[in-house]
């Protein structure tokens, strides 16, 4: 277990655990603290690119929340949509139609 590393103390704990575990008869105490220390580098090395990704990722999200509202180039509809104005269009042109044939007629 390296003193100067940056591996907690709980991490420290469970590689010396996994070395001792995973010992070979005749192992010395001394290669078994050098299997520890690898577990260890290799436990940070881990957890840097998973924090690496996770960054990324969330530059990623941030980008695409920020795209997502400075898009708002499609005008805003106030009053009514199309879709309701066609059918009381289509009422109006029928009732006049049928007015200027009773009157024409």
């Amino acid at each position: 277990m390296a003193k100067n590393s940056k591996v907690s103390q709980e991490t420290a704990d469970q590689a010396l655990k996994v070395a001792k575990g995973t010992a070979r008869p005749g192992q010395t105490k001394e290669q078994t603290k050098l299997i520890a220390q690898g577990i260890e580098k290799g436990v940070a090395e881990f957890k840097k690119r998973e924090k690496a990704k996770a960054r990324e990722r969330d530059k990623e999200r941030k980008k695409s929340k920020k795209s997502e509202v400075e898009v708002p180039d499609m005008p805003i509809e106030t009053g009514m949509s199309k879709a309701v104005l066609i059918p009381w269009g289509l009422l109006l042109v029928s009732w006049s139609v049928f007015i200027a044939y009773e009157f024409l007629a």
